[in-house]
């Protein structure tokens, strides 16, 4: 992806971890659009998954979705046209949901993943190209 923004959200359970994540993506020059939520304070993951969805599809720029495991707001992102959104736990699927699946969303599970983990997944993810050829057959498939 050619975008120095990246859109990030997260629920209570994805908020520690969002807060990280955009310092250090911030440090490597992104800009970044928060979109929520702003505390640990409890509140309903659907609303900031569809928020970052939006703008993901607006901004043209790749979205990450941060919860307590990264399930649900991987549901969540998968109802919304035109987002391809993968959970990922490590860097090769990181890679891999870029490569053959033009991922658009990258949802991680704070209570799941180390802080350093998370970190290096969301470089592998943000660092890699869409592959195209062979693999845009099946992403058609997926939009019809």
């Amino acid at each position: 992806m050619p975008t120095k923004t990246v859109i990030l959200g997260a629920d209570h359970g994805g908020f520690v971890l969002k807060k990280a994540l955009i310092e250090h993506l911030s440090n490597q020059g992104f800009t970044i659009l928060d979109m929520g939520a702003d505390s640990t304070e409890s509140c309903d993951f659907p609303i900031y998954g569809r928020k970052v969805c939006e703008a993901v599809l607006r901004e043209l720029a790749p979205g990450v979705l941060i919860c307590g495991t990264g399930i649900g707001m991987c549901m969540v992102a998968n109802k919304v046209k035109h987002i391809r959104a993968a959970i990922c736990t490590n860097e090769y699927m990181a890679r891999m949901t870029r490569r053959h699946n033009d991922a658009n969303v990258l949802c991680l599970g704070e209570r799941v993943l180390g802080l350093d983990l998370a970190k290096s997944i969301v470089d592998a993810f943000l660092a890699t190209d869409y592959e195209g050829g062979r693999h845009q057959r099946r992403l058609d498939m997926i939009e019809r």
